[in-house]
């Protein structure tokens, strides 16, 4: 016989003989050894199988090799073998009985608690195969993870999109939009009739409607010595409560549509929807005592096992209900609230509690703590270089961790780029530790990080083609680093962007290089290096800038970079550290760096081509001249899109046979007619559109999509979608504030061929989970958007009034005159002739001056003109 050794010490995971599988979470395929170090949950058993009759597996001890040469002795003195041994099974030989015997004696499987993401053995122990045969074939070891994922906790139902706590909040938390397993939450209030509501807070006036229909019931009340004023449940019967007041959202991000249709819940009714499960908080447990009211003696009142969670930030008020709760199966947790508050009964604060959480698992099964405890958030936004060690101490301690305060219309640390996705799985998904359930108000985007999207960030990102769209950046991934710099790139190659853009703009001396805009006032800082070069170009914009085209590279090339945060005024800035990180770089310089990577292709927009050249400024000769010494010309690995709003630059490209030509559509459209789509397949065979143009909006609301990709499509045009951004203040309500919905809806509703994102790792982290493959028909998956399904809940009235739809796209809207000849420059500081009358000078000091400056400019036109 031959022991074979299996795994270490306290391993975290399988070695050699035990190959790695991991948690499958939902319908997800198993998935490496490495996805099962990275999902850290208190509750995980391991299970070791394997399905041979002449071997074992066993724990024993792992240090001294003498302890499997003496197993493996005793073994062959109690179980001999040879022609002398009784056993009448040799079929395969002298040793074949004797393995049988052998592998019943220790057994075929194993079950091994997994704690803080480690196997839970002892400091010695290993776990052992015993192999029972002389000559052995190879065994191979099934493992199987028996846990339970985090559980996701909609504070109030869908609170995020309707008014918390009412009945459509509930039934939508209930919809196949959120896990079959969600947990609702219920804050309970009392009436002065004993009846329990849902409600979050202690006074109704700020989410309901009571101040106006009870305007004279407002009230004072001592809270832990402090005055409250307001309107209180306690003050009103059930009968005032369920009939008279309505909620209202209190949450100026979030829709007022369904303001004054919802009415206060019961917890009653809230059981009547039958809930996987209820988790009721009770908030206040001390001041409806001081009123009479007992929450302890409304929860015993109810049937066994109605509740599955409750919670309290009291500590003897759960202690007390548990030791009349012994034989219900609902857990105890205790809540904490900020760390410099004090708890009433042991007159610590929560922060001195948070330190003896030996104290807490005497009468709590678990603890709710807001995610900062876990998580620190500092001053700057940005999150601490580690978390807290509070999750293990508590799972060391037997205590589950729930945290709260998730949301997807807040200000999120700078860390997660404004994607609620990432902050959930920084909770769930890390080498360090797993939460076992969050409180949120968007628990459909919390159901999707738990089901989709944690353990996929090492799957393979899917070709682009059948099974998604194309990523394509807008100024690389411009959402993190300063716009079309090589920090902004070298990112988006990094989150696995298939198309890197540059939009090529021109300084006065020829150099070609990538930035969003012409006016480089704003994307650099220019503003304050040269603020005399100032003026307004009407061909390009109405309002004054500094052109490139007026400024020498040398002068550029001076200048840093500066991200701009399109949600500023919202308070919604991006990535502040990284604000003039980066350096500018020339066209030749992005087409290196291009490529170098492993990217699908690259994508090259111009604009002002005609403008530019009655400069003298030949903008697609410089971008023809640097692909084709860049080898693109010949190029067969990486796809070249040239992108232009101009018909006749993309006329201009049509030599180069292999490159795609884009027209760009800025302008609104629900469609696009017959006539349109004939010509721009003259000069085109893709479209980029606004995600305007996609969907009819009423109030923020989508009614329906439009036809725009549909008609498109039709004529065999390959359409691309954008510009995509994260901030929720982008996103319509049909989104739930979540961009990871709308990049479904464009890839699996509207089947775009391409998406345009500030954040293209949004992009690519969807699309590597396996609820991006339609095709594996999952139990649960991330929803595209539905046009008309919250609107259709509005009460009459409540919508704004629907605007006209956006006209149809024509053909005046995407035919243009040909490009005029580059002209010669006349004087290196001279404006294009013809063009002085659209140009004026933003910083002239007196009238004078302004007229000099008119009649050089006339003299030098009439001099060309002759």
């Amino acid at each position: 016989m031959a022991m074979r050794l299996g795994l270490g010490a306290g391993a975290a995971v399988p070695g050699e003989v035990c190959p790695g599988l991991r948690p499958c979470v939902r319908g997800q395929p198993p998935m490496g050894e490495e996805g099962m170090r990275h999902f850290h949950v208190g509750s995980f058993l391991l299970t070791c199988r394997h399905a041979h009759t002449s071997a074992s597996l066993t724990i024993n001890e792992n240090y001294d090799s003498d302890v499997q040469a003496d197993t493996e002795t005793f073994l062959n003195r109690i179980v001999p073998e040879g022609h002398n041994a009784p056993w009448k099974h040799t079929m395969e030989g002298p040793d074949d009985m004797p393995a049988h015997i052998k592998s019943s004696m220790f057994g075929c499987a194993l079950t091994i608690p997994i704690t803080d993401g480690r196997l839970n053995v002892g400091t010695w122990q290993g776990i052992w195969l015993c192999e029972h045969r002389d000559h052995a074939s190879p065994r191979k070891i099934v493992i199987t993870l028996n846990g339970l994922p985090p559980q996701v906790i909609a504070r109030g139902g869908f609170s995020g999109l309707f008014p918390d706590s009412s009945q459509f909040a509930y039934q939508f938390a209930l919809t196949p939009a959120c896990l079959p397993d969600v947990v609702v939450l219920c804050d309970l209030q009392l009436s002065s009739d004993r009846i329990g509501f849902c409600k979050t807070g202690l006074t109704l006036d700020n989410s309901t409607t009571v101040s106006e229909i009870f305007p004279k019931m407002e009230r004072a009340y001592k809270l832990h010595g402090e005055d409250v004023h307001g309107w209180f449940s306690l003050d009103f019967t059930a009968d005032q409560l369920a009939q008279n007041i309505t909620l209202i959202q209190n949450i100026f991000s979030r829709p007022s549509t369904f303001d004054g249709s919802q009415r206060m819940y019961t917890l009653d009714e809230v059981v009547e929807l039958h809930p996987p499960q209820i988790w009721l908080n009770v908030q206040y447990n001390s001041f409806l005592l001081e009123h009479k009211l007992s929450s302890e003696d409304y929860i015993l009142e109810l049937p066994k096992d109605t509740l599955s969670y409750i919670s309290s930030p009291e500590v003897e008020f759960l202690k007390s209900l548990g030791g009349k709760l012994k034989k219900a199966k609902t857990k105890l947790i205790f809540r904490f609230l900020n760390e410099n508050i004090e708890e009433p009964a042991t007159k610590k604060t929560y922060g001195e509690l948070l330190k003896d959480l030996k104290a807490i698992k005497e009468f709590a099964a678990g603890i709710l703590v807001p995610k900062t405890y876990i998580w620190p958030v500092e001053k700057d936004q940005y999150l601490a270089p580690s978390s807290t060690s509070l999750v293990k101490d508590a799972h060391a301690l037997g205590l589950e961790v729930y945290a709260s305060g998730f949301a997807n219309d807040i200000v999120l640390s700078y860390n997660y780029s404004y994607d609620p996705t990432a902050e959930y799985l920084q909770f769930m998904d890390n080498s360090d530790f797993s939460v076992d359930g969050v409180l949120t108000d968007f628990p459909v985007t919390a159901s999707g990080a738990v089901a989709c999207m944690a353990h996929s960030k090492g799957n393979p990102l899917p070709p682009p083609g059948k099974s998604r769209p194309l990523i394509i950046t807008h100024n690389g991934a411009s959402g993190m680093f300063a716009g079309s710099t090589d920090l902004a790139y070298q990112e988006a190659i990094k989150d696995a962007a298939d198309i890197i853009d540059c939009t090529v703009q021109m300084s006065k001396d020829g150099t070609a290089f990538c930035m969003h805009s012409a006016d480089i006032s704003s994307s650099t800082t220019a503003a304050t290096a040269f603020a005399s070069k100032a003026s307004t170009v009407h061909e390009i914009q109405n309002k004054s800038g500094i052109f490139s085209f007026d400024l020498s590279w040398s002068e550029i090339a001076t200048l840093k970079p500066a991200l701009i945060s399109p949600f500023a005024q919202a308070g919604l800035q991006r990535n502040p550290l990284a604000k003039n990180a980066g350096k500018l770089m020339t066209l030749p310089q992005f087409l290196d760096l291009a490529k170098a990577s492993n990217i699908t292709g690259i994508l090259i927009e111009i604009e002002h081509a005609s403008y530019l050249a009655k400069r003298g400024i030949g903008m697609v000769e410089a971008v023809s001249s640097a692909l084709t010494k860049a080898g693109y010309d010949k190029e067969t690995k990486q796809q070249v899109f040239i992108q232009s709003d101009d018909s006749s630059v993309l006329e201009a490209f049509k030599k180069f046979t292999t490159f795609r030509r884009v027209l760009n559509i800025e302008a609104k459209i629900s469609g696009a007619s017959k006539p349109s789509v004939e010509d721009i397949k003259k000069f085109a065979d893709t479209v980029r559109i606004h995600r305007n143009s996609v969907a009819q909006i009423t109030g923020y609301f989508m009614t329906h999509f439009t036809d725009t990709v549909g008609s498109l499509q039709a004529a065999n045009l390959t359409v691309f979608v954008g510009v995509l951004k994260n901030e929720f203040m982008n996103l319509g309500f049909d989104f739930f504030a979540d961009p990871t919905i709308e990049v479904a809806t464009y890839a699996f509703s509207l089947v775009a061929d391409g998406i345009v994102t500030d954040y293209p790792d949004t992009a690519s982290s969807y699309f590597r989970s396996p609820c991006s493959d339609m095709k594996l028909n999952l139990s649960y998956s991330i929803l595209p958007a539905q046009p008309g399904a919250l609107v259709n809940l509005a009460a009459p009235g409540m919508l704004a009034p629907a605007g006209a739809p956006a006209p149809l796209l024509q053909p005046t809207d995407v035919v243009d005159p040909p490009l005029p000849p580059v002209k010669a420059v006349i004087a290196a500081d001279a404006p294009a002739p013809g063009a002085a009358d659209n140009t004026s000078s933003a910083f002239n000091s007196n009238a004078g001056n302004g007229l000099l400056w008119a009649g050089i400019v006339a003299l030098l036109s009439l001099t060309f003109l002759h």
